[in-house]
């Protein structure tokens, strides 16, 4: 915990602000976008030809606690033979039209980014935390996919038309997993879990993966931040695995037209997974004959030492991940390695920009329509432009890590911690220790035992340069 006088919060403010400066983030809204945006929040396109009411399906949202822009909203039946999965994805295309002023200055943004003191949204708060956004109560234009599963959890059909929804609720993760826990989840929240243990089966049989790793993360905490590591709630994952479904039927649905954009991730390249095979063995950690490394990696416990070192290892199996556009003949590499499937984007189109895209072009395909020309004339763009917001959105959270990491320790100068070595520089030497306390993750000098716990003396914190630096002890 940062337990600061009252001048140092000004100070880590102000270098919040540097990053926003030093990355080129976006500042306010333009006038001009604002004005727009208010005008159209209050005329919708509601009324749009095939537009279904479906304002009496009890759809609620789970997302994080203060959420206040919606993307997803669900309801989830029990079928004779399986079952019914609703997803109603915000419309933003109701609102938003390619090449008009909100367009191109969220096409200059790409996505939503997210710092410890605020975010620089997308689209301006008036439509993302209001009209677009599923609050509940509101009548709200949707995307609403009706996806069928049979009793196993594997897709049976799917189709998507626009509607207007009204969620019930807004629930966070910790309700949802509390009335799991409990038994007392019925309905939706009940089936949520028992359909996303199914679709976490079907991840493990075809090959996906999902890291059980701890996100490091910067939490407010009593006028200051801390710093935390936090596995993610079981419920967040079944909900994760309702959005992943929808994305998979998404590519589906566009490969089979011939028009769209995926998101794609490399097969690892065999040097690659080599290497990380070698680390297994060397780190202990089990890896049956024949097994794919989603299996291996799917009941680690990154509260090993030798399999966090593992898990941080591997990462390099799950990088180079992309956009690929086409309209004809589908890409040849069209999958997405940690699926194992076909995959898009479809799901947030309110904090990233594709999502809009691809919602669109998978409306007119479903409805069997034409992919409106301006949709089509956009799509071969998208790629370079996701792929720069990303790199920012990353490199802002992890400057942002480092601010406070350097803050925290700013005066622990050659005090000694407990760490354990989660990654080693074969080329430079020294490499990367985890903290036991503070969540800290930083370089370290010397010779260091992959997957061993070490102690460690801090030899660097600058919150001016956001460098931390430690020595083997």
């Amino acid at each position: 915990m940062i337990q600061v006088p009252e001048k140092i919060p000004v100070r880590l403010e102000d270098g919040f602000d540097r990053i926003t400066r030093e990355l080129a983030l976006a500042g306010g809204f333009s006038r001009a976008v604002l004005d727009e945006a208010e005008w159209v929040a209050q005329v919708p396109e509601l009324a749009r030809p095939g537009t279904k009411d479906l304002a009496d399906v009890p759809f609620v949202t789970i997302d994080p606690p203060g959420s206040m822009d919606l993307d997803q909203a669900v309801h989830l039946e029990r079928l004779r033979a399986g079952y019914r999965v609703w997803y109603a994805i915000a419309d933003v295309g109701a609102f938003v039209r390619p090449g008009g002023i909100i367009d191109a200055e969220a096409r200059s943004r790409g996505e939503t980014v997210y710092l410890p003191a605020g975010r620089v949204p997308l689209h301006p708060r008036v439509l993302s935390e209001g009209a677009a956004s599923l609050l509940p109560g509101a009548l709200r234009p949707a995307a609403v996919w009706r996806i069928d599963l049979d009793a196993d959890g594997r897709t049976v059909g799917a189709d998507v038309q626009r509607g207007l929804v009204r969620s019930r609720e807004r629930l966070d993760y910790a309700y949802v997993q509390a009335a799991v826990d409990t038994g007392t989840a019925d309905g939706t929240l009940g089936l949520l879990a028992e359909i996303g243990r199914l679709r976490l089966g079907l991840e493990r049989e075809r090959g996906g993966v999902t890291l059980p790793t701890p996100r490091q993360e910067v939490v407010p905490a009593d006028g200051g931040y801390r710093l935390e590591f936090r596995l993610p709630l079981p419920a967040e994952a079944w909900n994760a695995q309702i959005s992943l479904l929808t994305g998979m039927a998404a590519a589906a649905m566009m490969l089979d037209a011939e028009i769209g954009i995926l998101r794609v991730l490399p097969r690892p390249r065999p040097g690659d997974l080599a290497k990380v095979r070698r680390v297994a063995g060397a780190l202990g950690v089990p890896w049956p004959e024949g097994a794919g490394y989603g299996a291996v990696v799917h009941d680690l416990d990154p509260k090993n030492p030798q399999q966090a070192a593992f898990l941080h290892e591997s990462r390099v199996l799950l990088r180079g991940s992309g956009y690929e556009a086409f309209d004809g003949a589908p890409p040849k590499e069209a999958g997405h390695a940690a699926v194992a499937a076909p995959y898009a984007h479809v799901t947030a189109p309110l904090r990233r920009l594709v999502d809009r895209y691809a919602t669109e072009v998978c409306l007119a395909v479903a409805a069997g329509e034409p992919v409106p020309s301006d949709v089509r004339a956009a799509l071969a763009s998208l790629p370079a432009l996701m792929s720069s917001s990303a790199r920012r959105a990353s490199a802002v959270d992890r400057a942002c890590v480092d601010l406070v990491e350097a803050f925290l320790l700013r005066d622990r100068l050659g005090q000694a911690f407990e760490a354990v070595v989660i990654d080693v520089d074969e080329r430079r030497g020294g490499g990367q220790v985890q903290l036991v306390e503070p969540a800290v993750i930083a370089r370290c000098d010397g010779p260091l035992p992959l997957g061993e716990p070490v102690t460690v003396r801090l030899a660097q914190a600058d919150p001016a340069t956001r460098e931390v630096r430690f020595t083997l002890a």
